[in-house]
């Protein structure tokens, strides 16, 4: 099932203009995809008509937010969670205004609170960024 709309502020604690995930569907137990498409007034977007760098990982940590609630049966608020650290953050090229970003993130190993995950961001096909995140949640 997709998720769209003020849907997703049940997923995941952000708000406007801080919101990165317009669109959100879990595939499986440790997998989903996202969306978001890159409009005026978006927190990361750039005076050169750009997305941060921080923006493309920020939109990925929130992807893994969002999964994270949808696997919490019984959540009836979004939880909160920290990014405690990035690795192998490869951003091919910054996203600009209009474009829509589709993500695939993946829960890797879990121990209490933490979850390290993995997550692509393409547009249109093309890969934009790529990153490695251990996530602490509440």
């Amino acid at each position: 099932m997709i998720i769209k709309g003020d849907d997703i502020k049940k997923l995941i604690p952000q708000r406007d203009p801080f919101m990165m995930v317009d669109e959100f569907e879990r595939q499986n137990e440790s997998s989903a995809t996202s969306a978001l498409t890159i409009a005026r007034g978006n927190y990361f977007l750039l005076s050169d008509g750009m997305v941060s760098s921080t923006g493309l990982i920020e939109h990925i940590a929130q992807s893994c937010s969002a999964l994270a609630a949808s696997l919490k049966a019984d959540a009836d608020t979004a939880p909160i969670g920290m990014i405690v650290e990035v690795k192998n953050f490869c951003c091919h090229r910054r996203p600009q205004l209009g474009e829509r970003l589709q993500t695939e993130v993946t829960f890797g190993f879990s121990f209490g609170n933490m979850t390290l995950a993995h997550g692509v961001t393409q547009i249109a096909g093309e890969t934009v960024a790529e990153v490695d995140l251990k996530i602490f949640m509440q």
